[in-house]
């Protein structure tokens, strides 16, 4: 877990930015660790969140293949591992079925209160979501698709690797969401995400305070491109 205070820090920078200053301290993140298929995002004018990975896989296609007893007892473990260190959560759930990813809801009107009252701030998917005029006040949601059946849905497993959307995530990796998909902070880089971030802010000042300004062109730009080279 890192610092409570730089969590907080780290919620105030939008996902985009986050994965600009992740190139900036390690320019391999340039390639990976983010999510690079459209989820459509069902409340873009939420804030970014940041949490800790909650990982799950599920299925919708066909019937559990555990009897009620043994289900009932796996999704009790699953919502114990919900609400266990570290914390806040952010939920990431991989659909299972193939091309029929999202054919049925596992996330709705309970399964948003739930997760919310076991301190989660949102979900990552690239499953589909439903009842989304009763969804949990300020939980996020990014979904593969919205539908209106949660057909067989069920856990298939939790607390392991998956890969939603391109981005690969284990339980416990640091996770930044906003509308605009999802990134993975590796923790021994968290600390150097608010400097790379203010660096960024004050070379893209340069340029874009010359853009808005009267009488730009390329003489000016190539100006504020010499003054941005010399911003370390």
């Amino acid at each position: 877990m890192i610092d409570t205070a730089l969590l907080k820090k780290l919620e105030s920078f939008d996902t985009p930015t986050i994965c600009n200053a992740l190139e900036i301290i390690d320019p391999a993140r340039r390639l990976t660790g983010f999510t690079i298929k459209p989820l459509y995002c069902r409340f873009p004018e939420m804030p970014p969140i940041v949490g800790y990975a909650k990982t799950i896989s599920i299925r919708s296609t066909h019937a559990h293949e555990l009897d009620a007893k043994k289900a009932r007892e796996q999704r009790v473990s699953y919502y114990e591992y919900v609400a266990s260190e570290p914390a806040p959560g952010v939920m990431v759930i991989q659909d299972l079925d193939g091309h029929d990813v999202g054919f049925g809801a596992f996330w709705g009107e309970v399964m948003s209160a739930v997760h919310k009252g076991l301190g989660c701030l949102g979900v990552v998917t690239d499953g589909s979501i439903r009842d989304i005029d009763q969804w949990a006040p300020g939980f996020q949601a990014l979904a593969g698709s919205i539908v209106p059946s949660h057909a067989h849905v069920h856990l298939a497993d939790f607390g392991r690797e998956v890969r939603v959307s391109g981005m690969l995530v284990r339980s416990g990796d640091i996770v930044h969401a906003d509308r605009h998909g999802a990134v993975t902070i590796p923790a021994n880089l968290a600390e150097k995400i608010p400097a790379a971030c203010d660096l960024l802010a004050r070379k893209e000042a340069v340029i874009l305070d010359m853009a808005r300004a009267p009488g730009f062109n390329v003489a000016k730009l190539r100006e504020a491109l010499a003054k941005q080279d010399e911003i370390h």
